[in-house]
């Protein structure tokens, strides 16, 4: 090859190059139909709220259909359709479209309305307006509120595959936490040197003080070992839980775990899970220095007033003696009484309160 050929070559190639690095500089398409951004872009509510999710129309095309979708971690995987809707009718789909409608408080309203919020309603959605020419779409973000807590098996320390991860926070009222859920945690104080399975199935820790036996000195935040095998590689879990619709309380004793279960069944109760007494130690601030026995076997005592004889630990949180053995009589009981509804059909009597409820959730 000549010289003044490669010359010339040499200067495509720089040019090609500079050319797929210059970054676009094209504006976000302005929507003609749909009101960008919503008028919240995120809508927050615990487990159990109704919320509703907005999409206004600022003018409408003659012939046109709303879509709603819940999109999946990082907008990839097939679509999840909630509900398709027309000016007349609309039609439901799927576990969302069967507790889903829209709001209609006005003629360009196409905003959803979701009742009984679940753990698994957390993510991203889409409000998409099709009328086969000029299809348009506005995203908005529904954050359940709850708390993270990392759960490990009784078998101990990295046991579970990611599918028994997700069996094990489901067992103690939980789901995998999101990698958004794990950082909101860790921003209010989580720090735990285990890593932990999410639900996107990557492996992950929050630290907020660096020490040599959690991973060296680096910065503190999300340690990440990134996406691993969900059938052959074991971790902890991190499970996430939102207010539970029920009351916690304790029960003094040093019971065996077999009658802390009949002591919470006298009381019309049963032994708690571990999601349950997070949720009365996050949402009402449950404080009791005492260890009692959990469902799983396990025994912990919620913390809300860090002291030094209630753990020595000067952070609030939920501490855990582990799983002893189910014989040891040394521990009170944690029960969990389920939420009784009030019938509107007769005339309203006020509620009662057993000695055993403290705090309604």
């Amino acid at each position: 090859m000549k010289c003044s050929e490669i010359l010339l070559f040499a200067s495509f190639c720089v040019s090609w190059s500079s050319a797929i690095n210059i970054p676009s500089k094209e504006e976000p398409k302005k929507l003609k139909y749909l009101i960008d951004p919503p008028v919240f872009a995120e809508v927050s509510g615990r487990r159990g709220d109704n919320v509703t999710l907005p999409c206004i129309l600022q003018t409408k095309p003659s012939h046109y259909k709303v879509k709603w979708t819940k999109l999946e971690p990082k907008h990839v995987g097939p679509e999840n359709i909630i509900m398709i809707s027309n000016a007349h009718a609309f039609k439901p789909y799927g576990r969302l479209g069967a507790r889903a409608s829209l709001r209609k408080a006005h003629i360009m309203d196409a905003s959803l309305k979701l009742s009984h919020l679940e753990l698994e309603d957390d993510g991203v959605y889409r409000c998409e307006l099709i009328n086969g020419i000029e299809d348009e779409s506005v995203v908005i973000t529904l954050r359940v509120e709850g708390v993270v807590f990392p759960y490990q098996s009784k078998n101990g320390r990295y046991s579970f595959t990611f599918h028994e991860a997700q069996k094990a926070c489901a067992e103690q009222d939980g789901t995998l936490a999101t990698q958004n859920q794990l950082y909101k945690a860790w921003t209010e104080g989580l720090d735990w040197c285990n890593a932990g399975w999410l639900v996107d199935g990557t492996v992950q820790y929050p630290i907020i003080r660096p020490r040599p036996i959690c991973g060296g000195e680096l910065l503190p935040g999300i340690r990440s070992y990134g996406p691993k095998d969900k059938r052959r590689d074991r971790f902890d879990a991190f499970c996430f839980t939102s207010q539970a619709r029920g009351s916690v309380d304790y029960i003094p004793g040093s019971f065996s775990f077999e009658q802390a279960g009949q002591a919470c069944e006298r009381q019309a109760a049963e032994l708690a899970l571990v999601g349950q007494l997070y949720s009365a130690w996050y949402f009402h601030k449950y404080d009791q220095c005492d260890g009692g026995w959990l469902r799983d076997g396990s025994v912990r005592f919620p913390i809300s007033n860090p002291r030094e004889r209630c753990g020595g630990i000067p952070e609030a949180g939920v501490r855990s003696f582990g799983f002893p053995n189910k014989m040891t009589h040394l521990y009170g009981a944690y029960c969990y009484r389920k939420l009784e509804f009030v019938s509107f059909c007769k005339p309203q009597t006020p509620l009662h309160l057993s000695p055993l409820t403290k705090t309604w959730i």
